[in-house]
């Protein structure tokens, strides 16, 4: 779904998972600290919106998701997983309930699958799912942001900052009068920074929550009755996952990136040493320069210089081995 902030001066559309919206408005790093600084907008419109109604949205979501939400109190955000049988992540979605719907936003043409899993499972609940992406856009107001929230309009306040969701004729008046507009890649940036995983980037076929530090965030350990919760509880108490996330400093002296998959080798071994991971995000910052977000092996050294394809990069702790 195009936005219509793309009609925007300086809007360069971006590409691949985040079609739809714009990479930047011409100036990368000025998007990037005014977002910081608590100001300005990130277009969201792109990602997908969902919502459950219905007297037992909580009580069933509960027995669904990671996290719990069976006392969730109204206006109060978190996030949660839905794991395969194996405990391998599958969604992850950003959630409120505003006292009689809980709405969520997950990533970008997730939607359809996300629903008819649910759908699959409400048997004899009173609940109503709902795809909303065609009338409502997500808009992300960073931490400190003093734009207010428009009358009936629902929101999720985190440390991170505000999510938005807003009916779609509404996002242009409302951008322009809480612009500037920043582009996906300046949120991207700050999201790197902040190690917090994606779907679709941090994890693949075979990622558990224990790998991105996604336990306790989004994963409650005090509650069972979810598909995949042996797996989670099993890892917890018995075991150590078979990779971690680290946060790469790059090489700022080279041209081009490391992008998603890239393989992360010891330094020492050069690049035909052996891999021991791959990037999974990467982003150019505005005050720490090239950083990257990778999955390594867990048993990787944590002082150990690394590469990213040719890249030298140092690694930060993320996820203890």
């Amino acid at each position: 779904m195009k936005s219509p902030l793309l009609s925007l001066p300086g809007a360069v559309p971006a590409e691949g998972r985040d079609e739809g919206v714009a990479a930047h408005y011409g100036d990368l790093f000025r998007e990037q600290r005014a977002l910081a600084d608590g100001t300005g907008l990130v277009d969201l419109s792109h990602r997908g919106v969902v919502t459950v109604s219905g007297d037992d949205r909580l009580s069933w979501l509960h027995l669904l998701l990671t996290q719990h939400v069976s006392e969730l109190p109204a206006h109060t955000a978190t996030e949660a997983l839905i794991l395969s049988a194996n405990g391998h992540i599958e969604h992850a979605l950003y959630l409120v309930d505003d006292g009689a719907t809980v709405w969520a936003h997950v990533e970008p043409g997730t939607q359809e699958a996300l629903i008819a899993y649910l759908e699959s499972m409400k048997f004899f609940y009173r609940v109503e799912v709902a795809d909303r992406t065609d009338a409502f856009a997500v808009v992300h107001l960073p931490a400190g942001s003093i734009a207010p929230v428009p009358d009936g309009a629902v929101a999720r306040e985190t440390a991170h900052g505000r999510d938005l969701f807003l009916p779609r004729e509404d996002l242009e008046e409302y951008a322009s009068a809480h612009g500037p507009v920043a582009g996906i890649l300046a949120y991207e940036a700050l999201r790197v920074e902040a190690h917090r995983p994606r779907l679709g980037l941090e994890t693949d076929h075979r990622t558990i929550p224990h790998e991105l530090g996604w336990i306790g965030g989004a994963v409650h350990l005090q509650k069972g009755c979810y598909r995949g919760q042996e797996t989670v509880a099993r890892v917890h108490n018995l075991g150590k996952p078979p990779r971690r996330l680290v946060f790469l400093h790059l090489d700022g002296s080279e041209v081009l990136l490391p992008g998603p998959g890239t393989p992360v080798r010891l330094a020492a071994d050069g690049e035909e040493g052996r891999q021991l991971g791959f990037v999974t995000s990467s982003a150019r910052h505005h005050e720490l320069g090239p950083i990257a977000l990778a999955l390594v092996k867990r048993n990787v050294p944590l002082d150990a210089p690394l590469l990213a394809g040719n890249t030298a990069a140092a690694q930060e702790v993320v996820v203890e081995p």
